[in-house]
């Protein structure tokens, strides 16, 4: 629920499209450490970030409660509970989640999101363009990766940043550790690539949920579609990092089409 690019009025299409394929962003918006000041994030959409509640909230919980939480997304969770959650979401409702929520239930409550969007998180379409990269190696295959999240339409964009940068997080502490008085912290346990492997088929999605052959996939697709999420969640933040070569270039194509648009982006900066 907010505005797309689409909502520019009297944009031509093709500048329209040029803004979704290639949306402008500062590198020290993707610097975690800087200040905290400034709460919102600037987004690579440039109007604003559209990540849903549900997706934010299950992250910005397991970052507070789970990080050393052994087996997370992989133990059991409450059936009755997850059920109770996702309903308050779908009404609408403010939902609040605090220490006594199971992250367990709230970890499910998040890869159950994933599964069942309408169109999953990489669409359709993409699929097997995000697959194919699977083959590169090196710059090539980053080179690749990118160009495809700039197509990306804004809301999956943002929300798939925001997801790269919640399971990062979580393999950062995937192995134990010792805290300043010699203690022992445990380690999750989820590395990047038992995330992967978990997140990877919700996220890449061949088929509409309970479509014939949906939970059917090959040996191929799915040794893919792991060590394509590996890469994403290796490399979110160069990814996700427009070149200032490459916004000089929109910006003098949108300087030629519609100046009033390259107008409102640079006061927005």
């Amino acid at each position: 629920g907010a505005m797309s690019v689409d909502s520019i009025t009297d944009l031509s299409d093709n500048t329209s499209k040029l803004l979704e394929a290639l949306q402008l962003s500062h590198p020290h918006e993707l610097d975690p450490q800087r200040s905290l000041s400034k709460k919102k994030m600037l987004s690579l959409n440039p109007i604003t970030r559209q990540v849903p509640r549900i997706v934010d909230r299950c992250c910005k919980h397991i970052e507070m409660h789970g990080l050393q939480t052994v087996g997370i997304f992989r133990v059991g969770s409450s059936k009755k509970r997850v059920q109770q959650l996702r309903e308050e979401f779908d009404r609408g409702l403010d939902v609040f989640l605090d220490e006594h929520q199971s992250v367990h239930d709230v970890a499910a409550l998040l890869k159950e999101f994933l599964r069942d969007m309408p169109d999953s998180l990489i669409p359709r379409e993409l699929y097997a363009a995000f697959l194919s990269t699977a083959s590169m190696e090196g710059p090539a295959q980053l080179a690749a990766l990118q160009l495809l999240l700039f197509l990306l339409p804004p809301c999956h964009s943002d929300t798939l940043h925001r997801l790269l940068r919640f399971l990062s997080e979580v393999a950062r502490h995937a192995e134990s550790s010792w805290g300043p008085d010699g203690q022992e912290i445990p380690g999750n346990k989820m590395t990047v690539s038992n995330l992967a492997t978990i997140f990877g088929p919700n996220i890449l999605q061949k088929e509409m949920p309970g479509e014939k052959d949906a939970g059917a996939m090959n040996f191929e697709d799915s040794a893919a579609i792991i060590q394509v999420l590996q890469r994403l969640i290796e490399h979110y933040q160069t990814l996700f990092m427009v070149s200032p070569e490459m916004q000089c270039d929109i910006l003098r194509r949108l300087f030629q089409t519609d100046p009033d648009v390259i107008d409102y982006l640079l006061r927005r900066k």
